[in-house]
């Protein structure tokens, strides 16, 4: 397992767009919970994405510092040393939903830092990151994505785009579940208007049908994944009426890539948020759309605290001290939970690569 180039990250993504997968991107908080994503895209003999955000920048650096672009850094160059000790599959590192207001404090500084490194003749610290215009009406969200799609590309990084508004919470964020979770065809088009197909920097596109952050009884989220193929499409056409420039296969860097092709009717690199619960069939629709990174948190958050939770009950009396007792070092220790939460998480994020589709297909 080694850590994505800017042009293996491309590969990467265009790879999935043709062959109709998609990749986990797994949100991490910790060490721990790092080494049971590798662990888990190792035994699924997959590549894939992990990201952290912005709560989960700030929880790395710890509760004394809670600094976002330290707590960002620490994570990479941890993340870097251990994934370059794993051989086989490719694993990139990602920033995820940085809202308007943490742009200045957060996600600026750390293309500042990547922009140094590359003029350094260094590969940037993360190979890509999001910024998250849900908030923002659509013609600022797009202003906001031309600059950070400048400044992307000279940090040789890849820049996700959110386009409409994914419902429940994340990280403090709500958002209520009603018509704006539904991005339209119109939009679509007008993205690949103001940002290009690749011209002007590699991006994903985060287009809402009906996504919903957290996990939620049957019936309360209703995903459309068809209208992913209608936005694709649309912009598609648009294409073959020269009304947009057709899309470019570049690396991060903006230079064309030699011998990859972009069908015709995926024009964009898409990406699936709020994914955790969701039926496998829209799943499966979803990626036959084009959708290439699909985002799992709060499955893969549950799975880890689940076992440490039935470590704790079932072995209640040897890690309290009860009615005066010692307890048994051996179950509190951390170790002794902490890696059954890892085991458990990891074989959630087998099961997601499976789902999606890029289990044992890691780019060789």
């Amino acid at each position: 397992m080694t850590l994505a180039t800017p042009e293996r990250y491309a590969e990467m993504l265009y790879a999935a767009r043709r062959g109709s997968y998609a990749y986990p991107a797994i949100n991490v908080t910790s060490t721990q919970t790092l080494n049971a994503a590798l662990q888990g895209f190792a035994q699924a003999e997959s590549d894939g994405i992990i990201q952290v955000s912005v709560g989960g920048t700030s929880y790395f650096s710890g509760r004394t510092l809670q600094d976002r672009v330290v707590g960002s850094i620490a994570f990479a160059r941890f993340a870097r040393e251990v994934i370059n000790h794993y051989p086989g599959i490719t694993v990139a590192l990602h920033t995820d939903h940085c809202a308007y207001q943490y742009l200045d404090e957060w996600v600026r500084p750390l293309l500042s830092y990547e922009k140094e490194e590359v003029a350094r003749g260094e590969e940037p610290l993360f190979q890509s990151h999001m910024w998250d215009g849900s908030t923002v009406p659509l013609d600022r969200n797009l202003k906001v994505a031309r600059e950070l799609l400048e400044e992307s590309k000279a940090a040789h990084t890849v820049l996700e785009i959110e386009i409409g508004t994914v419902g429940g919470e994340e990280d403090g964020h709500r958002a209520d579940i009603d018509s704006r979770l539904y991005s339209s065809p119109e939009d679509g088009l007008k993205v690949a208007r103001e940002l290009g197909l690749g011209e002007g920097g590699l991006y994903m596109a985060a287009f809402t049908f009906g996504n919903v952050h957290g996990s939620y009884k049957p019936g309360v989220v209703k995903l459309r994944p068809d209208l992913l193929g209608e936005i694709q499409s649309h912009t598609a056409q648009a294409i073959g009426r020269g009304l947009v420039d057709p899309p470019q296969a570049v690396d991060p860097s903006g230079r064309a890539m030699e011998g990859q092709s972009i069908p015709d009717d995926h024009p964009f690199l898409l990406v699936f948020h709020g994914g955790s619960g969701s039926d496998l069939d829209d799943i499966k629709r979803a990626v036959g759309y084009g959708v290439v990174k699909m985002n799992v948190d709060t499955d893969t958050q549950y799975a880890f605290t689940r076992a440490v939770a039935g470590h704790m009950f079932t072995n209640y009396d040897k890690v309290l001290k009860v009615d005066g007792e010692v307890g048994a070092k051996n179950e509190y220790d951390p170790r002794s939970w902490g890696r059954q939460a890892e085991d458990a998480m990891a074989a959630r994020v087998v099961e997601a690569c499976r789902e999606l589709g890029s289990a044992g297909r890691a780019l060789r």
